[in-house]
């Protein structure tokens, strides 16, 4: 199955006249001159790369999980440090940091990359960090219906850093715990004592 680097978002595709031509409008609107050398092709550019960023829209993340294995493999599965990049929806500006997940099979498996596949179809969208965090655990507690599900998400949001109270290096952290995990401190510390490796 394709990954999400092979969709582009099919709203901004069809859409691309109108989208450059707001885009050239935003432009003026700040004080640019759009007929300067520079920003002759920055409308153009700047669709191409919505389409890429916002890719998830185009994209079922359940479907991105594809095939799961019956496999009897019980004990702690992780995946970590999985970049992502995203745009806060509040300020449509950057974040990006590393996506943790843990999950215990109950006996269905899923194939590594397929992990970091669904990361990258609920990230290429308009996104606040919790919310990124509650539907990679959601989505993998309905798919493959562990045992348990742990993820934790860094990030370093711009719409901090660089503007507003503007705190550089401020990093934001959050997680999300089903089955086994929200219940069992012990499996919680071996998953996050795993990451510190």
């Amino acid at each position: 199955m394709a990954g999400v680097k092979d969709y582009v978002n099919t709203s901004v595709s069809d859409n691309r006249e109108k989208v450059e031509y707001h885009i050239r409008e935003l432009l003026k609107l700040i004080g640019e001159n759009v007929e300067r050398e520079g920003l002759l092709d920055t409308p153009a550019r700047v669709t191409r790369m919505y389409e890429e960023i916002f890719s998830g829209y185009s994209v079922d993340p359940r479907e991105v999980l594809g095939v799961t294995f019956d496999e009897q493999h019980e004990e702690l599965v992780i995946v970590k440090d999985i970049v992502y990049y995203s745009q806060c929806e509040h300020h449509m500006a950057p974040f990006f940091g590393k996506v943790h997940i843990g999950y215990v099979p109950s006996g269905q498996i899923v194939g590594l990359s397929k992990l970091a596949r669904l990361v990258d179809a609920i990230t290429r969208r308009l996104q606040v960090q919790e919310r990124i965090t509650t539907e990679i655990a959601d989505i993998l507690e309905e798919v493959l219906k562990p045992q348990g599900v742990m993820v934790v998400v860094e990030g370093e949001h711009l719409c901090m850093c660089a503007r507003g109270v503007r705190k550089p290096g401020s990093k934001t952290v959050t997680t999300a715990a089903r089955g086994v995990f929200k219940s069992d401190a012990a499996g919680r510390q071996e998953f996050m004592s795993l990451l510190k490796q």
